[in-house]
């Protein structure tokens, strides 16, 4: 592993801001819809108690990275405070977790550039070679070597929050002089099933705030900032996501609501559109477009790093390792070629449903790190990373059978790789 350290210039400001720019984006412009087509009238709920389980988590995060601030989340706290078979499951994790983030981010992008473009294009008939598009330029611009700053990400977060603002305000003035629609779906209610399945899907909108974790090399006091930076990332993304879907629960209803992200993967459109307000559905598009590039420029960037990582602990092949005039370039073309695959899927609802399971593994990982903290180091009480792995381990499996039956068989194979390479290095050394 290098020695390089990196230089602690991030503040708390400055991680709120990166943790706000990692959740308002794919979660809360198209999350919402699949809760509402999982959970009908308990969607509200659902997003509420997935704040809670996204809290214990954020707090089990903060403290393992106010005690071992190193970059790499839990890959790196798996090593430290388990075992290599868990850290390597979590960096395993993270990469199929946010790749299939990050696909559903590059098929969002399409759905809503449609909606300023060209909105009666029939372009969801192509959404997936589109997004394939998107994600191939996206990765040749990080391969270059782009860096997203900080300037760019304030100017992103605060043309997503104004958007979500406007929505909210809007929204609210419509349903004061309407009736207000029943969230519930015509159909007969999902029940606890449907409960527990979007709220796990609602968790991944929330989990951004493990950027501020990852970034703990570079954060200043990171025992005083982390801790503080993701309190306040999660209770400003709660407030505007429970108000987000409540406008839109409002106005669509459950139904109308999943029915615009199968469709075309832009849900708050369909409901700006419901207000009559094209001002508003304009800001919307462009609010979501910027901010979902933003993530996906996130996502390329951190996804490859892990590799990078990986491959110099040697459970990637170690030719990943390889950096080309300041880049990465090896491992941003894998992680692309990754997310543009996971996007010729076409459905944000697979490719965030595969994330809700691959993620909920990762931070089940985090919270039985967060365990092994010595007491006389721990934050907080060591409740909080219980109730975070049980939540996360019951959740995980209330997911559709057959993307957690494909989680599952992903991390034997992964297993199975790391035993290869590990058995291979140990002959090269011999």
């Amino acid at each position: 592993m290098s020695n390089q350290i990196l230089p602690r210039v991030v503040r708390t400001p400055g991680a709120v801001l990166m943790g706000l720019g990692s959740i308002l984006g794919t979660g809360i412009f198209v999350s919402i819809g699949l809760a509402a087509e999982a959970a009908g009238s308990l969607a509200l709920l659902a997003v509420g108690l997935a704040a809670i389980v996204a809290t214990f988590n954020g707090l089990s995060s903060a403290s393992l990275a106010a005690n071992h601030p190193v970059s790499g989340g839990t890959y790196e706290y798996g090593y430290h405070y388990l075992n290599p078979t868990f850290g390597f499951i979590a960096g395993w994790m993270f990469l199929a977790a946010k790749s299939a983030s990050a696909a559903t981010a590059a098929l969002a992008i399409v759905g809503y550039a449609a909606r300023i473009l060209a909105p009666d294009s029939g372009v969801e008939t192509a959404l997936p070679w589109i997004a394939l598009g998107v994600v191939a330029a996206m990765t040749l611009l990080v391969a270059s070597g782009l860096k997203r700053t900080n300037t760019a990400n304030t100017v992103i977060v605060s043309l997503t929050i104004a958007a979500l603002l406007t929505l909210i305000a809007a929204g609210a003035v419509y349903l004061f002089g309407t009736e207000y629609i029943s969230p519930g779906p015509s159909s007969e209610s999902p029940g606890m099933l449907g409960l527990f399945e979007a709220t796990a899907l609602m968790f991944v909108a929330y989990t951004g705030y493990g950027r501020i974790a990852t970034l703990g090399e570079e954060i200043h006091e990171p025992r005083r900032s982390i801790p503080r930076a993701i309190i306040i990332t999660l209770l400003v993304a709660c407030l505007l996501t429970v108000s987000v879907a409540a406008v839109s629960l409002g106005t669509l209803g459950a139904d109308g609501l999943a029915a615009a992200t199968r469709d075309d993967a832009a849900p708050l459109i369909a409901v700006a559109n419901k207000i009559d307000s094209p001002a508003v559905a304009l800001l919307i598009a462009i609010g979501a477009f910027t901010a979902m590039i933003g993530v996906l420029v996130n996502l390329l960037l951190g996804l490859s790093r892990v590799v990078l990582a990986m491959a110099r602990r040697g459970d990637l092949p170690g030719p990943l390792a390889q950096i080309d005039a300041g880049s990465p370039r090896r491992a941003v073309y894998l992680v692309g070629a990754l997310i543009g695959g996971l996007a010729l899927i076409g459905s944000v609802k697979t490719t965030w449903t595969f994330s809700a399971f691959t993620v909920l593994i990762y931070y089940a990982i985090t919270n039985l790190a967060a365990l092994r903290i010595a007491a006389a180091d721990r934050l907080f009480p060591r409740i909080v990373p219980l109730l975070g792995l049980i939540s996360c381990l019951s959740l995980a499996f209330f997911v559709d059978a057959t993307v957690w039956g494909t989680g599952l068989g992903l991390i034997a194979v992964g297993l199975v790789w790391q035993w290869v390479a590990r058995h291979l290095r140990t002959k090269d050394n011999g």
